[in-house]
């Protein structure tokens, strides 16, 4: 028995590309097909100018895939093409259709959105949106996180949640899965862990789209957004089209890293999103044997720009093998050791992300040194 995978291709062979002569598989307008669990996602790309005329067509191929035995849901999206140097954006779709994020459209039952990002991969970003939405709960929120980060999902592993799938409601919505009083959804509990995500930005943007407005978040004081990395289509789409609350930008004290964070700063100031202020991660490090302090990769960086861009700066946290091992272990420090010296710079950055959103007064930012 052919694959759902041949079957979907099998299926949009029988759709003619318009002006071509040739299927929409033949004339090579459909991406690569995603299929889990019978949920099929493909995009297919169409000239920008007639993006319109093309819902049709996208219709058809849903329709299409739908009709296959096994087949639970079908999501098309059409792709632009535009010309090079051009930002890509998925196509609109006639008559509501449209597989993109609505404009500003809130979550039902969540009362606020908050980004956590960063200019580049590496300065620990995830890491710090698990701890940072696990110190809004110790706080007495109801709190959910999303894990954005379609080509490097890592909030599963972080949460401890690695492995786990989530189930499927009456509804036919997605039920977060749950530990430490979080709810958390990940496109990782999709696919498997070491499946590369080789996706254009629309079908990124569709998967977002699907776990961020169909999942049963239920009544939530936060949603903690883990973005990818940078600032690219999916960070921008999610800017545009996403009510966020605000974002909190997280990098290291060194020159390279301020440089991308830059970028991030600006991205959400670009697109009227509120800068809630930047965490300077692994801000230095104290030797455990002979108590030295140690500045790895500069330090105070990330409070001086901060103050250059007029955002709050919200505080440090340090280079701790703690903060690492129980990362990797799946048991974020500000759940497990929540009195512990090292929970104690997440919770200060919470109690300072919260005074803002408040509109009350900026304490002075924490600064957790490590003996």
């Amino acid at each position: 028995m052919p694959s759902l995978k041949d079957q979907v291709a099998a299926a949009l062979s029988k759709i003619t590309m318009p002006g071509t002569g040739k299927d929409i598989v033949a004339a090579g307008a459909v991406s690569d097909i995603y299929e889990k669990d019978g949920k099929v996602m493909l995009s297919i790309s169409v000239p920008a100018d007639k993006a319109q005329r093309f819902e049709p067509i996208r219709a058809a191929a849903e329709a299409a895939i739908k009709s296959i035995p096994g087949v639970t849901k079908a999501t098309v999206a059409l792709t632009a093409e535009v010309a090079p140097g051009s930002a890509p954006k998925a196509a609109p779709a006639a008559h509501g259709h449209s597989h993109a994020m609505p404009a500003k459209n809130g979550i039902p039952g969540v009362k606020s959105i908050i980004a956590v990002a960063s200019g580049k991969g590496g300065v620990g970003k995830s890491t710090t949106a698990v701890n940072f939405a696990l110190a809004l709960a110790a706080r007495g929120l109801k709190v959910g996180i999303l894990d954005a980060d379609i080509y490097g999902p890592s909030v599963p592993r972080l949460m401890g949640l690695s492995g786990e799938k989530p189930e499927v409601n009456e509804d036919r919505t997605l039920v977060p899965l749950e530990n430490f009083g979080l709810k958390v959804m990940s496109i990782g509990f999709l696919v498997e862990e070491e499946t590369p995500m080789i996706w254009r930005a629309p079908m990124a943007v569709s998967a977002l789209t699907q776990m961020l407005r169909e999942s049963a978040w239920g009544e939530l004081d936060a949603l903690v957004v883990d973005m990818p990395p940078g600032t690219g289509d999916v960070q921008l789409t999610m800017a545009q089209q996403v009510p966020l609350t605000g974002a909190v930008i997280v990098s290291t004290p060194q020159d390279l890293a301020l440089m991308d964070a830059r970028r991030g700063v600006a991205m959400f100031q670009k697109v009227e999103v509120p800068v809630l202020g930047i965490v300077e991660n692994m801000a230095y490090f104290v030797c455990p044997n002979c108590g030295t302090h140690h500045d790895i990769f500069g330090h105070g960086g990330a409070a001086q720009e901060a103050r250059r861009i007029g955002v709050p700066f919200l505080g440090e946290v340090p280079l701790e093998m703690k903060i690492r091992e129980t990362s990797d272990a799946g048991l974020p420090v500000v759940a497990t050791e929540p009195n512990g010296p090292h929970a104690e710079s997440y919770l200060a950055i919470a109690g300072r992300v919260l005074d803002t959103l408040a509109g009350k007064p900026e304490r002075a930012a924490p600064r957790i040194v490590i003996e």
